[in-house]
């Protein structure tokens, strides 16, 4: 039975891969920050009739090299998700991107010792179209980080995956570990706990509120949760991904707008289908950083090739229509029981 280390097994990605893990018959060695997050992991699984006998937990932190080797000891793959999440702009840059540089060269330093046979790393297709407005981007793109409006969240995404390809193109001798790189575009889905403080689950919660009265005019690939879980687990024994770049997203646009149009189309009455115009998001942008971590998606149209990803993992994504209603439904539910 094969032991995967998953970092960042509380996040809503996490908590769906560790799912499919433990279905898939893995043993899986999940980290946390504190061990009340690691029980929240062990009862949010087991409510999802998950069975959890093979499934341990860690506490490691990404600014800190204590526990790492002792976490990566003994297992043959580690899925690098870890890493900090937040629209906003920081005061300081190096808030995020320094935890999420060093935390994967900590994850990528420790599998090496413990000689892991593949690592996954969860990146972003903001480390590869986020300097771009229109047209389509591929695997072979990279982000401009010092690009007007890059945010510095897209920033800490690129420099990230940056540094982890350095580190395993830096290996010598023939025991090389492999690396695969699974880069999603925007995450819906029903969340598998109760669990809507993320990003994507907060503005949907939000719109369906009616406290999002307009949305910016973006759009750019989406993806459901499940299929980006499903991609991880699936990368983790599949020959032909190693040491590429796969895109987890749709290869057509989706806008907010059209996700607040499907919600009213389904008979919500919170979402708001106004476009919020440039100037106004400009303006915010001068006295709130999270309007400010937005500016560099503004007026962004674009489609991705996902071809190969569909191609070498037979995958046809979930539509996203039914991603948004889908989690509409389960935040509703979530905001009845609050």
């Amino acid at each position: 039975m094969n032991t995967v280390l998953l970092t960042g097994i509380s996040g809503y990605i996490g908590l769906h891969s560790a799912k499919q893990l433990l279905e898939a018959g893995y043993t899986v060695r999940g980290t946390v920050r504190s061990q009340t997050k690691g029980q929240e992991v062990r009862n949010t699984l087991t409510a999802a009739s998950v069975d959890t006998k093979n499934l341990t937990i860690v506490e490691l932190d990404l600014t800190s090299d204590r526990g790492w080797d002792d976490a990566a000891k003994g297992c043959d793959f580690v899925m690098h998700m870890a890493s900090p999440f937040v629209i906003a702009n920081p005061k300081d840059p190096q808030a995020l991107i320094t935890p999420a540089v060093d935390g994967s060269l900590r994850a990528l330093r420790a599998a090496k010792k413990a000689g892991v046979k593949r690592v996954v790393l969860t990146s972003s297709v903001l480390s590869m179209m986020g300097s771009m407005k229109t047209g389509t981007f591929g695997p072979s793109d990279w982000t401009d980080i010092d690009a007007p409006d890059v945010s510095t969240y897209t920033k800490s995404k690129t420099l990230a995956e940056k540094a982890a390809w350095d580190f395993v193109n830096s290996q010598e001798g023939d025991d090389q570990m492999e690396l695969t790189v699974i880069a999603p575009g925007g995450v819906f889905g029903p969340p598998l706990g109760r669990n809507i403080t993320g990003q994507s689950m907060s503005m949907l919660d939000q719109m369906l509120r009616g406290k999002l009265p307009m949305v910016p005019k973006a759009a750019f690939p989406m993806v459901d949760v499940r299929d980006v879980a499903k991609l991880h687990v699936q990368a983790l024994t599949l020959p032909e991904a190693t040491g590429k770049r796969f895109i987890a997203a749709s290869a057509e646009p989706n806008g907010f707008q059209s996700a607040a149009q499907f919600l009213k189309d389904e008979g919500y009455k919170g979402p708001s289908t106004r476009i919020a115009p440039d100037f106004l998001l400009r303006l915010m942008a001068k006295f709130d950083r999270e309007a400010k971590g937005m500016l560099g998606l503004l007026g962004m149209h674009l489609s991705s090739n996902n071809s190969e990803t569909r191609e070498l993992f037979g995958w046809t994504p979930i539509p996203f229509q039914q991603s948004v209603l889908e989690t509409a439904k389960a935040v509703k539910t979530i905001q009845g029981k609050a």
